[in-house]
């Protein structure tokens, strides 16, 4: 547990927060009927925290030329990236939320309990400032409550430390989203918590966990999510005479300039929001006219990363579809996340569009949104080939939905799973055939691979040493050996006492081609009818990749 907030646990609320929001997101999406049903807060929130992440990320990435971040620079970062990437209504007025705790911490360097009081009060009063009509039963009120929640923690026990008063916001803040649904009328009608203040709790949540050292499933189990069961993702109707569009900019712009905008986008619409500072502001507004919401930024300063949704194309299914007159474009195409040039090889001769994925950084939605762009069809297969990229493939796939492309994630979970799908993979079945028939064959397809230990650890095979070779099977370590082609041999053993009638193996950056010919004779020994082929991957991640069909 932490008495003070150091840069490394902010870095690690960053993570826990993304993780929180990534389980939640459809869940959150299927909440969303205020202010307007489309269907999208979840994915919102999960691109704003996500966004934020990035910059934290950055910012540790340079520490090395300058030093140890503080927590306010750690904050500021986070605060920073979520303006960036605000995306809707609870994503700007969350990024507002983030700034204002920002503020607390760099005029109060001791970065202790009572800093973070007076930071989670700081951040409820923004949030309403920086809306142009607060609505009770909102994020706006679980932020208030949390707020209040931790003064009282702090006040009844002036020695409580910054987990303690973490968790009274944390829990406050549950039951303050349990009561939205008899705040708002709308709220009650659907049977449903507000969408925002859920997202919020989740951000919560992971805050007291990453100063607490508890689990970081802890923000995911929330109690009282919902008053009944969610309103399905799609199902919304929008209010009848509602603006139609959603508008959305970065604007840079002095701070005087912003009370006339205020009022000037007051006038055109509602749910208006405008946050940020020091010439910086993110503006969100719904209006029937967004060219006039457009024109304002232009009076104001300079508007960029202009962002307009129709929400009545939102809310409906969009058909698939792509360009026929782009003669690039096709009707279908397969997008792979790889490491290594050897893969990125064998999936773009199976027909895929691949994403290079670096070794020391997973792909942001952002990234894997852009590679389902650049293959240039209207309906996509995304073969994940990683475990951990299904938050951000989800809401990458909710994005390009709305674009009015068809997008189906299959979150085959090592790339020899990936090259199993893609050798199924058939341009002229049906979109839904072709998918099942993909996820069968990666489902049929059990996968290991090799590893090598940092240092001491605790393992399902015991205790491993740095250096070790560790084989993996399915993902949880089941060998520890001191040597590449021992430990796969053994691997390869226990995955073939269960049967099977192809092995595949990819060779990692720098191993030799002899480790495969002894590896390929072993199978050939002990199993003669099983084949075995063998890929140079050249991946930096693992020494060995191995697939059993």
């Amino acid at each position: 547990m932490l008495d003070t907030l150091d840069a490394p646990a902010v870095r690690t609320w960053c993570r826990l927060s993304l993780a929180a929001l990534g389980q939640a997101r459809e869940e959150i999406d299927a909440l969303n009927v205020f202010p307007v049903p489309d269907g999208d807060t979840g994915t919102n929130l999960y691109l704003t925290v996500e966004s934020a992440a990035e910059e934290v990320d950055r910012l540790f990435a340079t520490a090395g030329t300058t030093g140890t971040p503080t927590p306010a620079d750690a904050l500021r970062a986070m605060a920073h990236g979520a303006l960036l990437g605000a995306r809707g209504n609870s994503g700007v007025i969350l990024a507002q939320l983030l700034r204002g705790i920002a503020a607390a911490f760099g005029a109060d360097p001791a970065a202790d309990a009572a800093t973070l009081v007076q930071a989670l009060r700081r951040a409820a009063d923004a949030g309403y400032e920086a809306v142009a009509q607060p609505v009770e039963g909102t994020v706006l009120t679980v932020a208030a409550r949390a707020a209040e929640a931790a003064e009282l923690a702090a006040g009844a026990d002036p020695g409580a430390g910054l987990p303690a008063v973490a968790q009274a916001a944390y829990e406050a803040s549950r039951s303050a989203l349990a009561r939205t649904t008899a705040q708002l009328p709308v709220l009650s009608a659907a049977g449903v918590v507000d969408a925002g203040g859920r997202g919020l709790v989740a951000v919560l949540g992971a805050l007291a966990d990453a100063v607490g050292g508890h689990s970081p499933m802890g923000p995911l189990a929330l109690a009282g999510s919902r008053a009944t069961e969610p309103v399905p993702s799609g199902t919304h109707t929008l209010t009848p005479g509602g603006p139609g569009y959603e508008v959305v900019y970065l604007l840079d712009a002095a701070d005087g300039r912003l009370p006339a905008l205020r009022t000037r986008l007051a006038g055109l619409g509602d749910s208006l929001v405008v946050v940020g500072g020091d010439g910086l502001w993110n503006v969100h507004v719904h209006v029937d006219d967004p060219g006039a919401a457009v024109e304002a930024g232009i009076e104001a300063g300079r508007p960029y990363r202009i962002r307009i949704t129709h929400f009545a194309s939102a809310a409906a299914p969009v058909p698939a579809g792509y360009d026929e007159t782009d003669p690039a474009a096709s009707p279908r195409g397969v997008v792979s996340v790889v490491h290594g040039q050897g893969l990125a090889g064998l999936c773009a001769d199976a027909g895929a569009t691949v994403l290079h994925a670096d070794p020391d950084r997973r792909p942001s939605s952002t990234e894997l949104a852009d590679a389902v762009r650049r293959a240039r069809a209207g309906e996509v297969v995304l073969l994940l080939n990683d475990t951990e990229l299904r938050a951000a493939a989800g809401a990458a796939a909710e994005q390009l939905r709305r674009e009015g492309v068809r997008v189906a994630v299959i979150p085959t979970r090592s790339p020899v799973q990936g090259l199993a799908a893609l050798a199924v993979h058939e341009p002229g079945r049906r979109f839904d055939e072709d998918v099942v028939a993909m996820t069968s064959a990666a489902g049929a397809t059990r996968y290991a691979e090799l590893a090598v230990a940092e240092g001491e650890s605790w393992t399902m095979a015991g205790v491993c040493q740095a250096g070790d070779v560790l084989g993996l099977i399915d993902g949880d370590v089941a060998v520890i050996g001191s040597e590449t082609g021992r430990t796969a041999a053994i691997v390869l053993d226990r995955m073939l006492a269960a049967g099977g009638e192809l092995v595949t193996l990819i060779l990692g950056e720098g191993v030799p081609d002899l480790v495969a010919e002894e590896l390929v004779a072993h199978v050939r020994r002990a199993n003669p009818v099983v084949d075995t082929v063998v890929y140079r991957g050249g991946q930096a991640s693992s020494p060995l990749l191995i697939g059993v069909e």
